[in-house]
């Protein structure tokens, strides 16, 4: 999709005066209001804020785009938490509907990646009481002793405000327990909506914006880098997305800890939600552009393609979008249980194609934006053979 440059845009003589004056802040590289940006949702044509976000992006990362190896662990769909959104969770009563994995069940599904060159596991799940500080500390530990090399991301504020409160020990107690233990950085994960108006009726239990926000903080003051997400397309407003974006940027203009920003798209099946429509995929890219626009200090906006699909997650990148995510390899259940991609699972080859077809630079990052490798002058070996991961030399 080939959206207008923002200097097209700035000679267009029917453009409004408030959309005129947002689009040259933006060129001038100056921050945007909140009331500039829920005129942005309000009035914004796909077209012109797709030029705006491309912009952004470009000035930051020109045609570069990221993505890395990593796996999914899910220790349990079983949860104590009745978000209605939630197609993933299993309650107690129905436990035996779900799965409830060990430590060794875990170290199992680790150690399957020997042989692979990944360079992150990703675990997040539900809330149970097995799954506690002592628990969660002794597995970063294993995984770090058996794959030193491997980049621990976990557990979302959700996880961590239950087990810290459970331990009776503050934040600042727990988050440096599990700095100790292995953690190395935090998923932006059970965000939602921060605005308690929303948040009580879709997450009502968990822990509150207020919390997941300064979890996030002393996690950024320990000198840890952490995700930051939204999940919109459900009963949210225009504001509600907007009071959620400026929470987020306030705390990296104190801390400068987030990395990325992940849009979740709400997905409507086998949820207390499913009656409601799933947002459009104008929407979908709509709501891509106005978070980089709105977030000026974040590096990094993410397009997670199992949960909106590989097409939609390709045309993002035309509308902010710098990164992909990570090639899954069918290891997580969260979105497909809602309607999104069934087996999630890319090669570095079907990364790397989807990202050279729209006239993007394909680069593998580590967890913390390392370039791994630059693919840009790189062709496969076939990809049913070597699954992706052999490269062979483009012969000029």
């Amino acid at each position: 999709m080939q959206n207008p440059s923002i200097q097209t845009v700035l000679r267009d003589g029917t453009l409004a005066p408030a959309l005129r004056a947002i689009a040259e802040k933006v060129y001038a590289g100056k921050r945007i209001s909140p009331e500039e940006g829920l005129k942005l949702y309000e009035e914004g044509p796909l077209g012109y804020l797709g030029a705006l976000a491309n912009h952004v992006r470009e000035t930051k990362h020109g045609d570069k785009t990221y993505f890395n190896r990593n796996f999914h662990v899910e220790p349990t769909n079983v949860c104590l938490y009745t978000c209605t959104f939630c197609s993933y969770s299993r309650r107690i009563k129905k436990r035996e509907d779900g799965w409830e994995y060990t430590l060794d069940d875990i170290m199992d599904i680790v150690k399957k990646y020997d042989d692979e060159p990944v360079t992150e596991v990703h675990i997040v799940g539900g809330v149970l009481p097995q799954y506690d500080v002592e628990f969660y500390s002794e597995l970063f530990r294993q995984i770090k002793a058996h794959r030193p090399d491997l980049h621990v991301k976990a557990l979302t504020p959700v996880e961590y405000h239950y087990i810290f409160k459970k331990a009776k020990i503050s934040y600042e107690e727990g988050m440096k327990l599990m700095k100790e233990a292995g953690l190395d950085s935090m998923p932006g994960g059970g965000a939602e909506i921060f605005h308690e108006e929303i948040r009580d009726q879709i997450a009502g239990g968990k822990c509150s914006g207020e919390q997941w926000l300064r979890i996030h903080e002393i996690w950024h003051e320990l000198g840890g880098r952490s995700n930051a997400t939204m999940l919109y397309g459900h009963i949210e407003s225009y504001h509600h997305r907007i009071d959620h974006l400026e929470k987020l940027r306030a705390l990296q203009d104190k801390t400068g800890g987030f990395q990325t920003y992940i849009p979740l798209k709400f997905r409507n099946q086998n949820n207390e939600m499913s009656h409601l429509p799933e947002s459009s995929v104008i929407e979908d890219l709509r709501n891509y552009a106005i978070g980089r626009i709105y977030l000026d200090n974040f590096d990094h906006v993410k397009a997670y393609w199992p949960m909106i699909g590989r097409t939609t997650a390709q045309l993002s990148l035309a509308f902010g979008v710098n990164d992909i995510d990570g090639t899954i390899d069918d290891t997580t259940r969260i979105y497909s249980m809602a309607g999104a991609e069934q087996n999630p699972a890319m090669s570095t080859e079907d990364l790397v194609k989807m990202i050279r077809t729209v006239g993007r630079t394909p680069l593998e990052r580590d967890t913390l934006y390392g370039i791994v490798r630059d693919y840009s002058d790189v062709e496969f070996a076939d990809d049913k053979q070597y699954r992706g991961y052999t490269a062979l030399p483009v012969v000029k």
